[in-house]
């Protein structure tokens, strides 16, 4: 066990430090978590909305494929991303293989089932009167969204959160898309395990308490706008 000591306090040093190679793959890893974060809110809140709002023949078909695709393995995703952004592939002159926004796109495609199934599951629990209520009120369709998704808000924050959770501790995808390389496209996830495989223990214990950090201070930040609003 002297092992993990001595690897935590390296790995203090490390980031007490500003060490390059360890905030690299922080940096690398904060950029595509926030690019795909950001583009899977955008798509999946109103697709999430509209599977949960509306009634229509398909629903329950759509909704076993969203469920399916929570399951869907990363090694896969990460198998067609890569097939898609190599050179032979359809979208290989886009040059986004082995890049940040490459791996973004994979993550984006991981988290976006995560986000509209959740968002449908919290609109689908709203008290069904307030849709009467909003258009009695005279709410248009902008309007009657918007409300539905702030009534509906700490269903959609969760689902934010384990989308965010899900992407900040993947590893497969990051690791075929974005090729692993040194101050470009190592994320933390894969750089602690190629230096846990390399014997460097401190490092992969320092990267594992940014992780540890980052996530509590985004659930920190979560309770407190519990709080207020």
């Amino acid at each position: 066990m002297d092992f993990l000591l001595q690897g935590l306090l390296k790995a203090i040093e490390l980031l007490t430090t500003n060490d390059p190679e360890t905030f690299s793959a922080v940096y690398a890893t904060l950029v595509v978590s926030t690019y795909s974060l950001a583009v899977t809110l955008i798509l999946g809140l109103p697709l999430g909305f509209g599977l949960g709002y509306f009634d229509f023949k398909a629903k329950k078909s759509v909704r076993v494929f969203v469920d399916t695709l929570l399951s869907l393995p990363t090694v896969f995703i990460g198998l067609v991303v890569f097939a898609f952004f190599t050179n032979r592939g359809p979208m290989g002159g886009w040059g986004l293989l082995f890049t940040l926004p490459g791996i973004a796109v994979g993550l984006t495609i991981l988290a976006l089932p995560i986000v509209v199934a959740l968002s449908a599951t919290a609109v689908e629990s709203m008290d069904r009167q307030l849709r009467v209520t909003l258009i009695s009120l005279g709410a248009n369709r902008l309007q009657l969204f918007l409300s539905t998704l702030w009534e509906a808000r700490h269903g959609i924050i969760a689902a934010a959160l384990t989308a965010y959770g899900r992407v900040m501790t993947e590893v497969g995808i990051a690791m075929m898309v974005g090729g692993n390389i040194k101050w470009q496209t190592r994320t933390i996830t894969t750089a602690i395990a190629l230096e846990t495989n390399k014997g460097e223990f401190a490092m992969g214990i320092a990267l594992g308490l940014v992780l540890l950090l980052i996530a509590f201070g985004v659930n920190l930040s979560v309770s407190f706008l519990r709080k207020r609003y």
